[in-house]
């Protein structure tokens, strides 16, 4: 626990029973919960008020944030006040998270009470581990804490004070004491609020941009809506990509697929361009062509081409697939190093290494091979195992050194031999199978062959994380043969693949299975 304790003792002649002040700031590493106590306590000096602060930081990271709490008094006849070192619950002025569950949690420890307390929070995400470690989308949901929070305070101030705060080239404490200030929970006029990020004497201009945007928000528009279904944004098919093989593409789109699902089509072949060439990324709506007119044969413009819709999403993801090929060239790519650089907040001329920590297995050496000699080296136990010794360990890896980054860019350069590689034959195999079991079923249940191109979603990553996914799909796909003549088919197959994304090991699904057998 760390305490600051600010008061004149010589002139303490006895205790002051006032009731203080309350404050109390729930913010990460990095958030500048320290600064924002150390600014609302000299604030409060400023103004002629006894003020302390403490802090108990959280268990980790991402267990608990750390609690800066802040009491302050008037200064009484020479008074000495008597101030506290936690939060009471019940007891709190006012409360303020740097992160929305961090608000939720407040609510949870009793600090908000709808009689006292002013909640101000913004509603930006930083995810916990336990929330980044689930296989589907385990992120908490924004709503039940937004309406926990309306329930439990008496005023609530709440929007993205986190992007407003990057907006404005300064950080989250900044535009916490701007919405601080535009609350009016505490008696001391704007000037005030400026003239202490002033004194501070670091980064005080952009700190006084997102101060001043912060309370200006407040003022006029102190609430977010939040969401609990995540944005997505589409581009529309533009008339022109400049380039004669894109265009074909973005002509093949508008003649051949209903306009709903241009959108989707054109982020397709975004992605698989991107991926490998254009070429490719023809074969990909070649492919979707194909599936879009057996879903018309099978009635679905009433269904309003949802079968197209989801081979339009999901043909391209399982074409994309991500192999050691894909992720050297994503870590070599300038974006990636400029990303990082804006990130730590590096200057022109500071160096910025990065450390990855990279395990090879042989099963991905063989994979990124020619397919002839991939089976070769597979089918050879020994040969196999002799090698997987060698390369199956843990390495560290400097990306921006230049034995590392040309080791990366060899790799990534063999981005034109894909198509030959075992990896791609056996990704294109599995696609196949995939789309088969889809238009099996097509014709006789419309609703189940759109929901099994939907289970694709199950497979994704590499390595261990790919061969995890692998095996889920594949048994969500074993119940297939008894849910093709049900009309509920289509939901059990649903509740299948959300059991799959509950959990890593997959015992969720092992229970729906035993469930799907017993029908």
């Amino acid at each position: 626990m760390n305490e600051h304790v600010s008061v004149d003792t010589t002139s303490a002649i006895r205790q002051s029973s006032d009731k203080p002040l309350a404050i109390a700031i729930l913010a990460m590493g990095g958030q500048g919960g320290g600064v924002m106590a150390d600014w609302i306590v000299n604030l409060a000096e400023a103004n002629g008020w006894m003020a302390q602060t403490t802090s108990v930081p959280g268990v980790a990271q991402r267990t608990g944030a750390t609690i800066y709490y802040v009491e302050m008094l008037p200064e009484k006849d020479g008074r000495a006040p008597i101030f506290s070192l936690m939060p009471t619950p019940g007891d709190v002025d006012v409360v303020m998270a740097a992160e929305l569950m961090e608000a939720g949690r407040s609510v949870l420890r009793g600090l908000v009470t709808p009689d006292k307390t002013t909640l101000i929070a913004s509603t930006h995400r930083a995810l916990a581990v336990s929330e980044k470690q689930t296989p589907g989308d385990g992120i908490g949901n924004p709503v039940v804490v937004v309406d926990a929070t309306d329930f439990a305070s008496k005023r609530t101030i709440a929007f993205d004070m986190e992007t407003l705060a990057i907006k404005n080239g300064s950080v989250i404490s900044a535009s916490m004491f701007g919405a601080l200030a535009g609350s009016g929970a505490l008696p001391f006029p704007r000037e005030a609020f400026e003239a202490t990020i002033r004194a501070g004497g670091k980064g005080i201009e952009a700190s006084l941009r997102a101060f001043g945007a912060a309370f200006d928000r407040t003022q006029t528009k102190p609430r977010d809506p939040v969401s609990d279904k995540p944005t997505k944004r589409l581009d529309a098919l533009p008339h022109s990509a400049g380039h004669a093989k894109l265009d074909a593409l973005l002509g093949q789109i508008r003649a051949g697929f209903p306009e709903e699902a241009h959108a989707m089509l054109y982020a397709g072949i975004k992605k698989l361009t991107d991926f490998q060439d254009p070429d490719y990324a023809r074969e990909y709506l070649d492919r979707v062509a194909t599936l879009h007119a057996l879903d018309k044969k099978a009635g679905g413009e009433q269904k309003a081409y949802a079968f197209t819709l989801q081979a339009a999403k999901y043909v391209a993801v399982a074409m994309a697939y991500d192999d050691v090929i894909r992720v050297a060239d994503l870590k070599v790519r300038e974006s990636r190093f400029q990303r990082v650089r804006k990130e730590v907040g590096a200057k022109d001329d500071q160096i910025v290494y990065m450390t990855e920590y990279m395990h090879p297995r042989m099963d991905e050496v063989c994979g990124t091979l020619p397919k002839g000699l991939g089976l070769f080296i597979e089918n050879r136990p020994k040969l196999f195992a002799f090698l997987d010794r060698r390369i199956n360990k843990g390495r560290r890896v400097r990306t921006a050194t230049l034995f590392w980054f040309t080791g990366l860019y060899i790799v990534s350069s063999l981005r034109g031999r894909r198509r030959g590689t075992l990896r791609h034959s056996r990704e294109m195999e599995h696609m196949n199978a995939w789309l088969n079991n889809a238009t099996d079923v097509l014709a006789e249940n419309y609703d189940l062959a759109t929901e099994i191109l939907a289970a694709r979603r199950l497979v994704k990553g590499y390595s261990d994380t790919h061969s995890r996914g692998l095996s889920k799909f594949d048994r969500v796909m074993s119940a297939l043969p008894l849910l093709r003549n049900r009309e509920d088919g289509a939901d059990w197959l649903r509740r299948l693949k959300q059991a799959a994304l509950l959990d890593e090991g997959g015992i969720a699904l092992d229970g729906a299975l035993k469930t799907v057998g017993t029908l």
